[in-house]
Formats: C-alpha cells, structure tokens, sequence
C-alpha cells in the first residue's frame, strides 16, 4: 500500500498544480507546459543503484604461485606483446587488432547495445510529432440544398505530444539495463581485442618454434643417415653387422617421419595468422629466419586474485550482465503498478463553408489515461519469477567466472615455473654435451675414436637443442598465456584506442 499511497499524492499534487495555475489567470498552452514540467521531474528521478556481486568463494590475498611473479604491477604494459622484444611480433598484433574480423563483430556489438541504450532512454522523454491535413468536399447541388450540404475545404495543422509517464520506474530499469548491455559489450571488444593479440602471439611463436625444430630435425635426420652410410661401409669391412645397419636405418627413417608433422603444423599457423590478420591464408604471412632468437619475458606481475574483477574483460562483462537482469527483473517488478500516459494535440485550422472563409482557429486536446492490472492470471508474476531466474543465472555464472580466472591464473604461474625449471635444466644439458663433442671431435682427429661415435655425440646435442627449442616454446606459450589470464594489461583506455583504430580501418 506504500507505492498505492505514493502515487495517490502524486497524483493529487498534479491536481493542485492545475487547479492553482487556472486560479491565477494563466493560459491553457502555461498549464500544460507547467504540468509537462511537473511530471518530467517526477519521471526522471533515477533507478536505484546495483551493487556489484560478491564472489561465492572469498578469494585469497595472493595467489598460491605467485613466488613465480611479481606481487604488485601485474601486467602494467599496454602493449604487453612488446614486452619480448620482436618488432615482427609486434607488427602482427598491432595489425591484427586493426584487421581482425572478431573484433569487427565486436564493435558491431557494442553500436547494437549503444543503440538499444538510445532506444530505451528515448522512451523516458516525450514523442512530439508533427501533422497536417487538407480536405475538400463539394456536392455539386443547388445554392438552396448546400445550406444543409456545403461544400467544404479544410486545412489543418498541429503538434501532437505524446507520453508514458514512468511512475513504476520500469522505464528507467530498461533504460539502465540496456546502458550495463552496452557496458558488457564493450567489455566484449576488449576481450576479443586481448584473445585477438593473445593468439597472434601464440601462433606466431609455434611457427617460430616449427622452423627452428624443422631445422634441428633435418639435421639429426642427415647426421643418422652419415651414420647409417658409416655403419654399411663398416659391414662391407666385416666390423659391424646387418643389425647395426638396419638400427641405424631405422633411427634415420624415424628422423625423416618427424617432418611432415612439423611442416603442417608450420603450415597451419601461417593460415591461422592470416586469418587473424584479415589476410588471405593462401599467401604465407612470414619466412623461415635462422636468425631468430628467443627472448625469455620475465618480471611479469601478477598482483592479487581481487584485482582481476576489474581488469579482465570477460569479468567486467559479466558483472554488467549481472546488473543488466538485475534492472530487468526491477522492469518486470514495475507490471504490478499503474501506468500513466499523458496525451496532447494542439494547432490552428482554417475552414471554407460554400465559398464562405473562416477565420483561422486554434484547437487542442489534452487527455490523460490511466491503466492499472487487476486480473492476469499469473502472467507478471510469471515474468517476474522468470526474470529473477534469469539474474540468479547471470550471478552464478560471473562468479564461476570469477573462479575459472583464478585457477587460469594459478595454472599459468605454476606452468611458467616449472617450465623455468625446465629450461635451465635442458640448458645445462646442452652445454655439457656441446662440451663433450668439442672433447669427441678432439679425440677423432687424434684417432683415438672412430666417426660413429662422433656421429652418435653430435646426435645426442643435436637432441638436447631439439628439447631445449620446445621448451623454449613452452616458455613463451606459457607467458602468453599468463597476460591473457591476468587480462593482458589491457586498460580500458587501451583497449578504446585499438577499438577505434579498427572502427576507422573498418569503415
């Protein structure tokens, strides 16, 4: 009965101020533009604010691994793929974010819900409309039978004002939900902007790492085959038999079956590239460089659990879909109340009797309709319990969000590691074995060991590099990896500046 009582006195006061204006003299035209006024005040008063959901699980003040990174600065570079130091890396993203086809669809998006904004706030204004008309009739019978049937000609015109005054606040509760709509799609387009710029670097260093494992590959795959020759050469001498060749044939074959692999997956991340820089996937995006040289990134701050409400995309765009069914249920609440539409039409005619001129009048017509649900068997509270399903859906979705970022987080650190780890490990395993090959090709030159186990020395680095090349992949997967879970570094200010860069390009 509070918002019956509510609405009852607005009403009332509505009454007041048109009885006090016609009290004092004032013009009919002055007591329509007092009272559109009045109730312009009333209706613009805004929704109550939603506050921001909480996380089912309260989340730690750091991350279990985050020994492996920076406590504070998490991902504070813009750019973040600048951070390794390859200008053509560099140049693939800052391209693909100006090229790329999902972050169109994107923006596409994002105009869509700036739209259904527009579109929902116009409704808390009044539609003004402009009409005219011209009529004329004539009867074509006597002077004496047109005094009851004269021949007319009208000309009309007026504005027309028309208006659903939003009492309930359902008005305002689309208006806003469709404003976090446009929250969550443009949070959308900074998240396909990072995916976009994540993958570019991702696929970039696969096909980096694809040449440079071709080429160990290749090299294994002829040093087994010098052996085997080696090894046929010693069976026609009687020193090693059909055994040792056929092994030695066997590795040399197994060798060569490691290249096609590596050449489609090579092939594949050329066109994935191209497709993520808009380009056509039958033209190779780059070459093969033997002078590549991979830069381990370090350093990367990963900063607490709680910053990543705010700075992943998909988050923020979650949260704003919260909200958004949040208002839309307050929408659905607001059927149960009355509604209010306020009508008005006002102009000048000129009217012709017989040849006989009038002169112009004006003419107007205020109406005021009032409606209000007694009897729908069910139908609003039906919407209202879908509606609040749908919010209650939309929160526990963003909190699983919340957790799947924090476990994203905590995988990428713990790979980084232990992939460190790794690396350092293969490293020290290449240098001795170089080590142990500078002291076997000593030896052979002295003849005091014979070319097969040379050969076999020089196999044994040429795998330990092989190792430590995909380990250096792992390395650079797993600090992409680790942007792309703390949301990149990509501010808002940042991801606007990209977005309009391809806005432009688009158009």
């Amino acid at each position: 009965m509070k918002h019956i009582t509510v609405l009852i006195s607005t009403v009332e006061n509505q009454a007041m101020i048109f009885a006090s204006v016609r009290s004092s003299g004032t013009s009919p035209r002055a007591t329509s533009l007092l009272s559109l006024a009045a109730l312009t005040l009333l209706s613009a008063c805004s929704t109550p604010p939603v506050l921001g959901p909480e996380p089912s699980v309260p989340l730690a003040p750091a991350f279990a691994h985050s020994h492996a990174a920076k406590a504070e600065g998490a991902a504070s570079s813009d750019a973040w793929w600048a951070a390794w130091g390859d200008s053509t890396l560099t140049a693939l993203v800052e391209e693909a974010l100006g090229a790329n086809q999902d972050i169109s669809i994107a923006l596409q998006r994002v105009a869509q819900a700036r739209a259904g904004a527009d579109s929902q706030t116009s409704r808390l204004w009044p539609a003004v409309g402009v009409q005219a008309s011209a009529s004329r009739s004539s009867t074509g019978l006597p002077a004496a039978v047109k005094q009851g049937m004269p021949d007319t000609r009208m000309l009309r015109a007026g504005i027309e004002v028309a208006w659903e005054i939003d009492l309930a606040g359902g008005v305002r509760a689309a208006r806003d939900a469709a404003q976090a709509d446009g929250t969550a799609a443009a949070a959308g387009a900074q998240g396909a902007s990072l995916l976009v710029a994540s993958e570019v670097a991702r696929q970039y260093f696969v096909l980096r790492s694809a040449h440079e494992r071709l080429r160990i590959v290749r090299a294994l795959a002829k040093a087994q085959r010098d052996t085997a020759d080696r090894v046929e050469k010693r069976l026609h001498e009687g020193l090693a038999s059909a055994f040792d060749l056929d092994r030695a044939r066997a590795e040399a074959e197994a060798f060569d079956a490691q290249v096609p692999p590596l050449q489609m997956l090579a092939g594949t991340s050329q066109t994935r590239l191209a497709v993520l820089l808009g380009r056509n996937p039958s033209v190779p995006v780059i070459q093969p460089d033997s002078s590549f040289i991979w830069h381990g990134v370090r350093d990367i701050g990963s900063g607490h659990p709680s910053e990543l409400l705010k700075r992943r995309p998909d988050l923020i765009a979650a949260e704003a879909r919260v909200a958004a069914e949040t208002f839309r249920t307050g929408e659905a609440r607001a059927q149960w109340w009355p509604k209010l539409f306020l009508s008005a039409l006002t102009g000048r005619q000129d009217l012709q009797l017989n040849a006989l001129d009038f002169a112009p009048v004006r003419f107007s017509n205020v109406a005021l309709a009032f409606a209000a649900p007694i009897f729908d068997a069910g139908r609003i509270d039906a919407g209202i319990r879908a509606q609040s399903a749908k919010a209650d859906e939309a929160l526990l979705a963003w909190q699983k969000s919340v957790l799947v970022a924090v476990q994203e987080v905590e995988d990428s650190l713990l790979l980084r590691a232990e992939e460190a780890r790794r690396a350092a490990a293969l490293g020290s395993s290449v240098e001795h074995r170089r080590r142990s090959l500078r002291r076997a090709e000593s030896l052979h030159r002295e003849g005091q060991t014979d070319l097969l186990a040379l050969l076999d020395v020089q196999r044994s680095v040429l795998a330990s590099e092989l190792a430590l090349a995909d380990s250096s992949l792992q390395q650079a997967l797993a600090d992409v990896q680790l942007y792309k879970a703390l949301g990149g570094g990509f501010t808002p200010a940042a991801a606007g500046e990209a977005i309009a860069s391809n806005a432009r390009k688009a158009h």
